[in-house]
């Protein structure tokens, strides 16, 4: 067995890494942003300074060897390490910020103050629809920061986890221009009457079964019907699409951005909360997650987003109460 190197470049155990989370040299260079031949020179370096195979490749797919298998683990631990020491100097990475989807404003409003308050971090705003699709990418280290429903993810990926409570947001409902519903004058409508309709919550959507589940404690209570499944549709212009020919009212936010030929509507009697966290990978350390952190407690107090509003809705899952997790 050939001697180990004295040292290993952090570089080629990030190209380790990025390969094995993606078993895809293509999107494994995209994610790192380099050339593929790059980051193929640097994983064929890697294992010559091992002495090992890490990757069975063929024409059709990648999978780790034993020994890509049990080096997956050190390198990650490593490469956090190495991104703790960078922090605290100052030399963070780029930190990758879900806000779920354009347009949404609670994320939004979070990402905005935090870059004034760490002007010098490069916060990057991804979309990625819901948090459970974030969490799942968070966890594989492909995201940092996400929003959304953390009482509603799976137990399995809490616990890899923390979250911070940022928001109550009130709920709404968009109805197609032509629904009998938006011909009512313009005020919030009960969740009354929507007793018999047949909502859209993302049935079927795996990325947002958080959000559904919220829908499904509500409708349960309310006489309403979930939609089944529709197609699953990527970008705007084919949701707008999908939901035009569904014809189903959608439940919603009170700021989610207007879609065509719709009407929003805010919920009351009661208010029903859908109740929005920061979370992150537990134990990590960045000065961007800590502007984050820092400006999602300071626009709650100012707007008063975590105070419920009187008469309303919320499943006991779902308190937002003690310290933020760390």
């Amino acid at each position: 067995m050939p001697a180990l190197p004295a040292d290993i470049e952090p570089r080629l155990l990030r190209a380790f890494v990025a390969v094995a989370e993606e078993l895809h040299f293509t999107r494994a260079a995209a994610r790192l942003y380099v050339a593929q031949q790059v980051l193929s020179r640097d994983v064929r370096r890697l294992e010559r300074e091992l002495g090992a195979e890490l990757f069975l490749r063929s024409t059709r797919r990648v999978t780790l060897t034993a020994d890509g298998e049990r080096l997956l683990p050190y390198a990650r631990r490593v490469l956090a390490a190495q991104d703790e020491l960078l922090a605290v100097f100052g030399q963070a990475r780029p930190l990758l910020v879900d806000l779920n989807s354009p347009g949404l404003v609670t994320g939004r409003r979070v990402l905005h103050r935090a870059r004034e308050l760490a002007p010098d971090c490069e916060l990057m705003a991804r979309y990625e629809s819901g948090l459970t699709g974030a969490a799942e990418l968070i966890l594989a280290g492909r995201l940092d920061v996400s929003f959304g429903r953390f009482a509603g993810l799976d137990p399995a990926l809490r616990s890899g986890l923390s979250p911070q409570p940022l928001r109550y947001e009130p709920m709404a409902v968009i109805l197609p221009e032509d629904h009998l519903l938006a011909a009512l004058p313009e005020a919030p409508l009960p969740v009354s009457a929507l007793a018999g309709e047949t909502v859209y919550a993302g049935a079927g959507n795996p990325r947002t079964p958080e959000w559904t589940d919220l829908a499904s404690r509500l409708f349960a209570e309310h006489g309403i019907r979930l939609a089944p499944p529709l197609p699953l549709a990527v970008g705007d212009e084919e949701f707008e699409r999908i939901m035009g020919k569904n014809g189903h009212p959608i439940l919603a936010v009170v700021d989610f951005p207007p879609l065509p030929r719709t009407v929003l509507r805010p919920l009351i009697d009661p208010v029903p909360l859908s109740p929005v966290s920061l979370v992150w990978r537990r134990g990590l350390v960045h000065p961007g997650l800590d502007a984050l952190r820092r400006a999602a407690a300071e626009i709650a107090a100012a707007d008063g987003w975590l105070r419920r509003p009187r008469g309303s809705w919320l499943p006991a899952v779902d308190e937002m109460t003690g310290p933020p997790g760390s």
